[in-house]
């Protein structure tokens, strides 16, 4: 996410790209299938897996102080504790006519709203979403922008009936950017390369703000960006404006990232910024943490195959895009050691990615007494027949990541709120504070969400919990960068 570095958040799918050679083997055994030979496996997984309250603690203490390392010097600790430049939050009070354009995959999406100042606030919103065609992902940057600006001049075309840009001004956007980026101020900001499939030439180690204002200058578009942000920044900046108690944002969904409200004394790094209001978001790029994490043998293999290893552990432990990947490769050793599926290893079972997050989430839904739509979504998905023992046994493997990853989140968040009180006395715990979330694993996956609220609640007892609110904010960002664009608008309100 980039301003951040990894996979984004902002894609709202679980869906990941396979990655690996498939093994094709067929391991036959002359067996029935059966759950027994299977059942060490998933006690060791379980584990492996525990997350008991003394080891969350210290995970959330390491958390916090890894984000003082980094907010001391860039590369102190394992987090990389962006700065956003955003210091001015929505008010409420903005007026006007603002746009926003989200670009962080294969689809961008653009959007406008009409603000009414404290009376009226979001008068009316309209958005339009975009298929970047296969070429130019790996076309130039001169072709590749052309084309989102183009379309973002189609879209201004169509404006009308209640969106009015007020007399004498240029219309304003802001820009959520889900790519590596070395963001230089609220509206620039360097990429540092492509990822997510683009391989766009001529853009790294260029502004990426200013090759989209030559582009919009080149369809004869009257626009500047005015904010530059990444998704988790622009849903802090979206829920902030309807509830004045939120402090921190974060997204679950096939990635992960958290920021907050910091306080620009507690920036040691922070030299030659000014900030009229003392305070700024920090993008915590969280995923790269790992201090403590309860891996298994099953995320160590995942994650020496993957793209990146050695990197990202902590979303890798709770993110969408690899869940059901984990849970894949335990029914792997649980069908060629314990037989748990009969005779054979089904070549799909065998697929990289063949079990998506959506799947073990529905899974996990099933109530049924044959547990009927757990067998439908393994023989889809894997092209595995399974009795009832079986679909039992992996009901528990699916609960299990699942009950990992949710509490291990959430020991995350109450690292952020944990180092947010130390710094600020009262300012956390003393009264009503507010996280954000979006993503459609949060969204989507009630037994995660219930894991991840149920561990705060535990770690901060009773009194301080309560004063704790977790909201989803359901695509908060696309509306969160044009209040950002028109937070920091050249005009007054």
């Amino acid at each position: 996410m980039s301003i951040a570095v990894n996979p984004p958040p902002s894609v709202r799918s679980f869906r990941s790209p396979t990655a690996g050679t498939p093994r094709v083997t067929m391991v036959l055994r002359p067996t029935v299938s059966t759950t027994a030979a299977a059942v060490p496996i998933l006690t060791k997984l379980q584990h492996e897996c525990a997350t008991p309250l003394p080891l969350l603690r210290n995970i959330a203490a390491d958390m916090a102080a890894d984000m003082r390392a980094g907010l001391s010097v860039d590369g102190g600790g394992e987090l990389k504790m962006i700065l956003s430049y955003v210091d001015s939050l929505p008010t409420g009070h903005e007026r006007g006519l603002f746009y926003a354009l989200d670009l962080g995959g294969t689809n961008f999406r653009v959007l406008r709203t009409q603000l009414g100042g404290r009376d009226e606030r979001v008068i009316a919103t309209e958005f339009e979403q975009v298929s970047i065609p296969q070429d130019l992902m790996s076309g130039t940057s001169e072709e590749l922008f052309d084309f989102i600006a183009s379309a973002l001049a189609r879209f201004v075309k169509k404006e009308g009936g209640k969106f009015v840009l007020p007399n004498g001004r240029s219309r304003e956007t802001g820009f959520t950017f889900s790519f590596p980026v070395n963001q230089t101020s609220i509206d620039s900001g360097i990429l540092i390369k492509w990822t997510k499939g683009f391989s766009v030439s001529g853009t790294p180690g260029k502004d990426i703000v200013a090759c989209l204002n030559e582009a919009m200058g080149r369809q004869g578009l009257d626009m500047r960006v005015s904010a530059l942000v990444n998704d988790t920044v622009a849903t802090l900046a979206g829920a902030r404006y309807w509830d004045g108690d939120v402090m921190v944002a974060v997204i679950l969904g096939t990635g992960t990232n958290a920021c907050y409200v910091e306080s620009v004394d507690a920036i040691p790094k922070l030299q030659g910024h000014k900030s009229s209001s003392r305070k700024t978001i920090i993008n915590t790029e969280w995923g790269a943490f790992s201090n403590g994490l309860p891996l298994t043998e099953y995320d160590k293999e995942m994650d020496a195959e993957s793209i990146n290893p050695g990197e990202q552990l902590f979303e890798k432990t709770i993110s969408g895009m690899y869940l059901g990947e984990i849970v894949r490769r335990v029914l792997v050793r649980m069908a060629e050691t314990g037989s748990l599926f009969g005779n054979y290893v089904p070549k799909k079972l065998q697929t990289p990615f063949a079990l998506g997050t959506p799947n073990i989430s529905s899974m996990q839904q099933d109530t049924s007494e044959d547990l009927e739509a757990v067998g439908s979504i393994l023989y889809e998905a894997t092209g595995v027949d399974s009795n009832l023992d079986a679909r039992k046994m992996v009901v528990e493997v699916c609960d299990t990541i699942a009950k990992r990853g949710g509490r291990l989140a959430g020991a995350g968040i109450v690292g952020i709120l944990q180092k947010m009180e130390e710094d600020s006395k009262g300012v956390v715990f003393g009264k009503r504070m507010v996280v954000a979330m979006d993503g459609a694993l949060y969204e989507h996956y009630p037994q995660y969400k219930k894991y991840l609220k149920n561990v705060v609640a535990e770690l901060l007892g009773p009194e301080l919990s309560s004063h704790v609110v977790i909201e989803h904010s359901k695509d908060g960002s696309g509306i969160g960068a044009a209040l950002l664009a028109a937070t920091n608008s050249i005009y007054e309100h």
